[in-house]
């Protein structure tokens, strides 16, 4: 209630007369009269009995004082941490999408990707982000509040290699950027010097590797050294025909079906040259079909479709789906011109059961064969150690459950999954990227000689039966979903050797450990 001045300060004199100084006030004038001193009185300091006249003091200045003295506050002062400008914003935005962008060229999963960026915008000091990753593109928006306009960044995924040493290279840097150990310009310059980087390997040595992937699958599926040096001999040969096809820009399909078509036929003319002693000349087809098939995104599909990111993990199936057809196309084009040519047919490969006395050698050959895709992949001696490792459990837990009377898919999935956890538990620790391990130790797994049955089957015999190539694909699956289970439950046990975890994050193939907590500020 406002109380006229004039009025008031009558009021206060009239009633002041005859009033003795000592008297006190009345109630009213504890809020519109400052606090009077007496007469030759010393001032006393202030004491927690004097905090009235304090008060009484502060209230009258506030209603006494001309309105240009009254305390304004200042509407432009910042009230808690400034949001980040847009060169910031964008320069972080930038880094954050140039290091998705090599994770998901890489194979790594959606749910990684976004939990990098995330990580890394915290770390960083941007603001609450969102993330959406879809397979050709990663877009990311900085919200900064009701004041500021948000911004927005995308980056398209052109490049598909693998290069698995500028995966590791990456996750040392998204490390040292969360933990705080270095800053935005570093890290970009750092970044650029791991993408613009050559292979560390010549190009001659991957084309080894892929042929030496073949000898290995050989000896796995119960081939001799004759049959495993023919089909290293023919891998490599795809392979480097497959590199001069891609400096005229070639698009990967028909690169498939060149590659199946040629497998198929050198395989046919070596029977009818009699150069091989053997009579399993169709492993060489096997071979070089599980090595066409390698290098597909069958496990990223798995764990993107697993974790949520439904659109992602429907554009990989595609892609290992139209990849798969390329080599099916070749295979029985292959098959039909060698019907043409009335050239003399391989026989169907047959499944042969294994022995006691097989497992060595499939352990060997396990453990061969991923360390050679692996070195394909241009990974560093210290995943090749563990990705064969890896690849040694995988071989040994399939090896021994087909000894009993487990099934292909049983012992597939089972074998994955031990596979995913180990090298989920161990590749942490000894710093480097699960999903190099993953990859590399599924490899011996793919069911190349049942892909080769199922194709023969369909291209060759009359009322072919689609079932074995069915199985093929249930393999195939099986050994992607359970090399995801395994990361998923190998992360409490992981994390327990540094600390106890008490919750699950989800799988985890790339990309910080701990996702890190987001907020709005």
């Amino acid at each position: 209630m406002k109380i006229n001045e004039h009025t008031k300060g009558a009021q206060r004199g009239e009633r002041g007369v005859g009033k003795n100084q000592d008297e006190t006030p009345e109630r009213g004038e504890w809020l519109l009269e400052a606090p009077r001193q007496r007469d030759g009185e010393r001032s006393i300091p202030q004491t927690r009995s004097h905090r009235p006249n304090l008060l009484r003091r502060r209230a009258w200045q506030i209603l006494e004082a001309p309105t240009a003295e009254q305390p304004a506050v200042d509407v432009e002062e910042a009230m808690g941490p400034q949001p980040p400008d847009d060169t910031t914003v964008n320069f972080v935005l930038d880094l954050v999408l140039r290091i998705g962008e090599v994770q998901m060229s890489s194979g790594a999963g959606a749910s990684d990707v976004t939990a990098t960026i995330i990580a890394l915008t915290s770390a960083l000091g941007l603001p609450h982000c969102e993330v959406d990753v879809i397979f050709t593109s990663i877009t990311v928006t900085c919200h900064r509040g009701t004041d500021m306009a948000p911004v927005t960044a995308l980056r398209v995924v052109r490049s598909r290699s693998l290069d698995y040493t500028r995966l590791t290279q990456t996750e040392t840097l998204v490390r040292r950027i969360v933990r705080g150990n270095i800053g935005a310009e570093e890290a970009q310059q750092e970044l650029q010097r791991i993408t613009t980087a050559p292979h560390p390997y010549p190009r001659w040595v991957a084309t080894a590797a892929w042929g030496g992937l073949a000898a290995f699958i050989t000896l796995i599926l119960g081939g001799s050294i004759d049959v495993a040096l023919v089909a290293l001999v023919i891998s490599a040969v795809i392979d480097r025909l497959g590199r001069l096809l891609n400096r005229f820009a070639l698009p990967f399909f028909f690169q498939q079906v060149i590659g199946g078509l040629v497998a198929t036929l050198s395989a046919m003319a070596i029977v009818s040259s009699n150069l091989l002693t053997t009579d399993k000349p169709t492993l060489v087809v096997a071979a070089a079909v599980t090595v066409l098939l390698s290098g597909l995104s069958t496990v990223s599909a798995v764990q993107d479709a697993i974790t949520g990111y439904y659109v992602t993990a429907a554009g990989r199936t595609m892609e290992t789906a139209l990849m798969s057809a390329g080599l099916i196309a070749g295979v029985v084009l292959a098959l039909k011109i060698a019907l043409l040519l009335e050239m003399p047919l391989t026989p169907l490969p047959e499944v042969v059961s294994s022995t006691p006395q097989d497992l060595p050698i499939i352990v060997i050959g396990s453990v061969g064969a991923s360390a050679c895709f692996a070195l394909a992949s241009y990974s560093t001696l210290r995943a090749m150690i563990v990705a064969g490792a890896a690849g040694a459990i995988g071989g040994a837990v399939y090896g021994a459950l087909m000894l009993t009377d487990f099934q292909a898919v049983s012992s597939s999935a089972v074998a994955a999954t031990l596979v995913g956890f180990c090298g989920g538990v161990l590749a942490r620790r000894l710093k480097v990227t699960p999903l190099v391990v993953a990859v590399s130790g599924i490899t011996p797994l793919l069911p190349g000689l049942s892909t080769y049955r199922g194709l023969y089957q369909l291209g060759v015999e009359p009322g072919g039966n689609i079932s074995t190539l069915m199985t093929a694909v249930a393999i195939g699956l099986a050994l992607a979903a359970g090399v995801v289970l395994g990361e998923y439950l190998a992360q409490p046990v992981r994390t327990g050797l540094g600390r106890l975890e008490r919750k699950f994050a989800g799988p985890r193939m790339a990309g910080p450990l701990e996702p890190a907590e987001r907020r709005l500020e």
